[in-house]
C-alpha cells in the first residue's frame, strides 16, 4: 500500500503494497466455490461464457466486468486500463460481501472497530478536501457527486449520498460556517459496511471519492 495509508490499521491485503495486495486479491476470489451465490450476495451479475465465468458490477457509477479463471477486471464500455487501486477495491468487495441488506442506520468511521484510532488520518486525506474545496461553495457538491451517480441526501446543510457499490452508500455532508465556526464536513456509512469492506478499503474508497469530487470542479 502507499506509504500515505502506513497509519491506517494493518490488513494481510495490503502489507506488500498494490501489486501484491492485487495477486492476493485474485488467490482469494479464485478459492470462492460457489461465485455465483458471492455474485448475489454483492449484488453483481454473474454469467457463463464459454470456459468463462464473467461477473458484472456497477462502482462509482461505471459498469466493471470481472473474468475468471485468469482473472481480469476491465471496463465494459472503455478500453482504458482501471486503476489498480480500483482493481482491488472491486475484488475486495466481491470477496468480503456477505450479502446483508442496507440497514439504513448511518455511521462515521469512528464507529466502525478501531476506527476512532485512525480517524485522523482518514478525515485528513477524505474529508478535509472536500471542505477546503467545496465548504464555501456547497451547492457544487450535488453537482459533483451526481458525476457518480450521487444523489441529494437530507443531512446537515447540504450532503449528497454516492452507491460506490451496490451495497455500499457513502454520504457526503457539509455544514456551512458562519462568524465563529469555519465550514466543516462528514462522511456517513450505512452500519452494514463492515461486511463488505475493511477499515482501510472503505479509506481508500472515500479518499478515490473525495478526490474524483475534487477534480469535477477543474
Amino acid at each position: 500500500m502507499e506509504s500515505s495509508h502506513s497509519s491506517l490499521p494493518r490488513q494481510d491485503n495490503y502489507e506488500y503494497g498494490y501489486t501484491q495486495a492485487y495477486q492476493l486479491a485474485c488467490e482469494q476470489l479464485a478459492k470462492i466455490d460457489n461465485i455465483q451465490q458471492q455474485c448475489i450476495r454483492s449484488g453483481a451479475q454473474y454469467q457463463e461464457a464459454g470456459w468463462q465465468q464473467i461477473i458484472t458490477l456497477k462502482y462509482l457509477n461505471r459498469t466493471y466486468r470481472v473474468t475468471l479463471p485468469h482473472i481480469d477486471v476491465s471496463l465494459t464500455d472503455s478500453e482504458e486500463e482501471v486503476p489498480l487501486r480500483d482493481k482491488i477495491l472491486i475484488l475486495h468487495y466481491l470477496i468480503m460481501a456477505k450479502g446483508t441488506p442496507i440497514a439504513d442506520k448511518p455511521i462515521t468511521f469512528k464507529e466502525l472497530p478501531e476506527g476512532i484510532n485512525y480517524f485522523p488520518p482518514f478525515s485528513k486525506r477524505t474529508i478535509k478536501p472536500l471542505v477546503d474545496h467545496f465548504g464555501n461553495e456547497q451547492h457544487l457538491l450535488i453537482d459533483a457527486a451526481a458525476i457518480l451517480g450521487g444523489y441529494k441526501a437530507g443531512y446537515g446543510d447540504v450532503a449528497a449520498t454516492i452507491n460506490a457499490f451496490p451495497y455500499v452508500p457513502i454520504t457526503l455532508v457539509l455544514w456551512r460556517g458562519d462568524e465563529e465556526f469555519p465550514p466543516s464536513g462528514s462522511i456517513m456509512f450505512d452500519a452494514t459496511i463492515s461486511d463488505y469492506l475493511s477499515a482501510e478499503d472503505i479509506s481508500v474508497l472515500c479518499q478515490t471519492i473525495s478526490w474524483k469530487l475534487v477534480k469535477s470542479l477543474k
